[in-house]
């Protein structure tokens, strides 16, 4: 799904009223209507007190349509205009008059915190007093007003954004919305999944508006949602008439005395993805347990007991993964760096490999071009130095990806691919995946799928949506806290069941 900008979502309501030959005041009557249906949907004609809170714009205006069909449907509703400025959208005028038309009570004007009404822990409060043209932070007394209903434990549904958000920008003060739940116009907006600001969102509902689909299929976006459907177009099923030198030949390299199970984790979620060969590499110290806990993988060890000081440069695999557990003693550095030399095929590099990276820098223009880098907050930081706000941290990414031709994968609760100038946003996954070693699964699933012929990109993007399936599924069964990194990698073949909707049983542990 494209992710569209304030900009292009203004050009599309506009194609639409031409083309459909529609006013404006129609498609927010259209909008309002379907905004009033899904809380409909839910609330069943509950006797819970409303208060709706409107600005003077467009966003306001949908508040109003909003308000008009609950109260004509018998819900106990006060409407109360925010009277911040003395511009007035004409489409909030017209639906103005028309609320007053069905109601002995006008709307109550706010003007200050003088007017300001109670809010209760039992209301419904509908936010609908600033949308996704909003230019500047919110201040004075209607950052008051929002703050006011943050502090209310009343619960909160956000119009197409909650207020004080903005979909292209983070504003550094001003008030904004803590929505319990946001139901947002035709498109997902960016500001919903970035660190800084997705916690204002509560749950996410995108209802489609109809707006016109050929200027939304044809618009230009560089920013992609990817769920189940962009999965699915993805994956590929494997052939009847198959062996195992069909599906990969990957070498995994890492490990430290101390830290094998991170490496053994990576190589067990490879194993998990389909993999069909799948050696590691590891200080002497690992080889027991790896030999023990997977016993499907080859196992090469480094002549140090403790720590990797030599690669293996002729080994030939169709893709390398290296750093979970590694280290970045200055005898494990050098070895990468002597590796390097010698590759022209991807790697994907997680953990203390992009750590070494970080330390020296000129290593990645060794990379091969496609290889993968994952790395979490931190260690992304110390690769591309401090950000004002996580915009500015994606142009970062993007630059750094442009100048070494690599394909980024920032982790986090939606985990952010980034090629070139393209941003993925991953849309799959739970918080119970907040655990050790998930990281090192998920570098063992994209390993593995690069190693089975797809792209770099590709595979990237179906790993990272599958690791999150695989979590979610797992979770279901065993809940967020007791969710293990090793759940994700043993339910990685359910996720690919749940993509085409075969109803996997989770595993359940002896």
């Amino acid at each position: 799904m494209k992710i569209l900008t304030a900009a292009q979502l203004a050009e599309a309501d506009k194609v639409t009223l031409e083309k459909q030959e529609i006013t404006s005041e129609e498609l927010m009557e259209r909008a309002g209507t379907l905004v009033f249906n899904e809380i409909h949907k839910r609330l069943q004609g509950a006797p819970i007190p409303i208060k709706i809170f409107c600005g003077i714009g467009n966003n306001g205006g949908d508040g109003l349509v909003v308000g008009r069909h609950l109260i004509q449907h018998g819900y106990e509703v006060r409407t109360f205009v925010v009277n911040y400025s003395d511009k007035r959208s004409e489409d909030f005028l017209s639906n103005y008059e028309k609320l007053k038309e069905i109601t002995n009570d006008w709307p109550e004007l706010i003007k200050s915190e003088n007017g300001f009404p109670e809010i209760h822990t039992g209301d419904f409060v509908i936010d609908a007093l600033f949308g996704i043209g909003l230019n500047r932070p919110v201040e004075g007394w209607p950052a008051s007003l929002i703050n006011l209903i943050n502090t209310s434990q009343a619960f909160v549904l956000s119009i197409d954004m909650p207020s004080g958000l903005a979909p292209d920008k983070i504003f550094k003060d001003g008030a904004v919305v803590q929505a319990g739940y946001t139901l947002s116009f035709q498109s997902p907006k960016l500001s919903f999944y970035l660190p800084d600001t997705m916690d204002y969102v509560g749950d996410l509902q995108v209802i489609d508006i109809a707006l016109d689909r050929e200027y939304l299929g044809k618009v230009d976006s560089n920013i992609f949602l990817i769920g189940k459907e962009e999965a699915q177009s993805l994956y590929r099923s494997r052939k009847i008439n198959s062996h195992k030198g069909d599906y990969g030949k990957v070498l995994i390299i890492g490990g430290s005395y101390g830290k094998m199970g991170s490496v053994t984790l990576t190589s067990r979620a490879a194993m998990r993805s389909g993999t069909g060969l799948c050696t590691v590499f590891i200080p002497e110290c690992g080889y027991d347990a790896l030999q023990i806990s997977n016993p499907e993988v080859m196992v090469l060890t480094d002549e140090n007991s403790k720590m990797i000081t030599k690669l293996p440069l002729n080994f030939d695999a169709d893709v390398y993964c290296f750093g979970m557990g590694a280290g970045t003693n200055d005898a494990t550095a050098k070895a990468f760096e002597e590796f390097l030399k010698t590759q022209n095929k991807p790697i994907v590099v997680d953990a203390d490999g992009i750590n070494i990276l970080s330390k020296n820098k000129s290593l990645l223009g060794k990379m091969p071009e496609n290889s993968v880098i994952t790395p979490h907050p931190g260690e992304l930081k110390r690769l591309i130095g401090e950000w004002k706000d996580d915009f500015d941290k994606l142009e970062k990414v993007k630059a750094l990806s442009k100048k070494f031709k690599l394909i980024v994968v920032v982790k986090g609760a939606h985990t952010f691919i980034i090629n070139n100038e393209e941003i993925y946003i991953n849309s799959s996954g739970n918080p119970g995946m907040a655990t050790a070693g998930s990281g090192d699964v998920l570098s063992g699933v994209i390993t593995s799928f690069v190693g089975q012929k797809y792209s770099s990109l590709a595979a990237t993007i179906l790993a990272v949506y599958l690791h999150g399936s695989s979590g979610t599924i797992a979770s279901d069964q065993l809940g967020y806290e007791s969710l293990l990194a090793g759940d994700i990698a043993d339910n990685i073949g359910r996720a690919v069941q749940e993509l085409f909707n075969r109803n996997p049983e989770p595993v359940q542990k002896n």
